[in-house]
C-alpha cells in the first residue's frame, strides 16, 4: 500500500496541502478530481517521491520513506511509475522507448548483460516492453521511429514504458487530457489491465466521467485538503460533502 498521511505542503509560504491523506491498495484504481489549479499534479508528485512534503509522511508497505536509508528510498522509488501529461519520447525506436524504464531499473550487471545479449540478437526485457507495447495497441510499431508517431500514440507509449517494468503503483498525471476519444479508450482500457495485474493505480483527472469509468475510489480535491474519499458510485451519487455535489454539479466556480 502506497499512502499519505497529514499531508501539509506549499511554496514559498503558500500553501498547497493542509493535512492531505488518502491509499492506494493492489489492484485498486484511485481517481483524484477537483479543478484546475488545485494541486492534483503536485499531490502526484509528492507520491512518487520526486518531493519531500514540508510535513506528514508518505509511507510504502508501513514504511515512512523519508525517514529510510537513500538506498531503501530509491528501491521503493523503483516500485512507482508515473505517466505525465505530456509524452516525452526519445528520438529512437518506440521499442526502445518502451524499455527505458527496465534498463533504468536494471542494475550495471544486468545491462551489461543486456548489452551483450544485444549483440546476438536477443535482449532481456524486451518481451515485457513488446507485451506492454501490445496491451496500448501498439505492437506492430515497435519498430517505428518514435519521433513519427501521433500525439495521442506518443501517450501510450509513455503508458507502455512504465507498464513495462511491472511496477506495484502507477501514477497517471491527465493522462489523456488531450487525446481523442479512440486514445482515451485504449489508455482507459491500459489501467484495467494495470488493475488486473494487481497494480494499484491512481489517476489525476478533470474528465467526471473518465473517473465514473476506471475508478473503484474517488478523492475530492478542494480547499488544501481531500473533503472526501470514497467508493466511485457514493461520491457521484451519494456524496456526504456539500461541497463535492456543488462541484461535481458544476456550482462551484474556480
Amino acid at each position: 500500500m502506497l499512502e499519505a498521511i497529514a499531508i501539509h505542503h506549499g511554496y514559498e509560504n503558500e500553501p498547497v496541502f493542509e493535512g492531505v491523506s488518502m491509499s492506494v491498495m493492489p489492484g485498486e484504481v484511485v481517481a483524484i478530481i477537483g479543478p484546475s489549479g488545485v494541486g492534483k499534479s503536485t499531490l502526484l508528485r509528492l507520491l512518487a517521491l520526486f518531493d519531500e512534503p514540508n510535513r506528514g509522511s508518505i509511507e510504502y508497505d508501513s514504511d515512512a520513506i523519508w525517514q529510510v536509508s537513500e538506498q531503501q528510498r530509491l528501491e521503493y522509488r523503483r516500485q512507482i511509475g508515473m505517466v505525465f501529461q505530456e509524452a516525452s519520447l526519445f528520438d529512437a525506436s518506440v521499442r526502445r522507448n518502451a524499455e527505458y524504464g527496465l534498463r533504468v531499473r536494471q542494475s550495471w550487471a544486468d545491462r551489461l548483460r543486456h548489452e551483450l545479449s544485444s549483440l546476438v540478437g536477443h535482449t532481456n526485457g524486451t518481451g515485457d516492453a513488446i507485451d506492454a507495447l501490445e496491451t496500448v495497441g501498439l505492437g506492430e510499431k515497435a519498430d517505428q521511429d518514435a519521433t513519427s508517431l501521433s500525439g495521442g500514440e506518443a501517450q501510450r507509449v509513455a503508458f507502455a514504458r512504465a507498464l513495462a517494468y511491472d511496477p506495484e503503483i502507477l501514477l497517471l498525471d491527465e493522462p489523456t487530457s488531450d487525446l481523442d476519444p479512440r486514445n482515451t479508450a485504449v489508455i482507459e482500457e491500459a489501467v484495467f489491465e494495470a488493475k488486473n495485474r494487481d497494480i494499484g493505480v491512481v489517476i489525476a483527472t478533470h474528465d467526471m466521467h473518465q473517473a465514473e469509468r476506471v475508478a473503484d475510489r474517488v478523492a475530492v480535491l478542494l480547499e488544501n485538503d481531500i473533503i472526501e474519499i470514497g467508493p466511485t458510485e457514493q461520491i457521484f451519487e451519494n456524496p456526504t460533502d456539500e461541497r463535492t455535489r456543488k462541484f461535481i454539479e458544476g456550482e462551484l466556480i474556480y
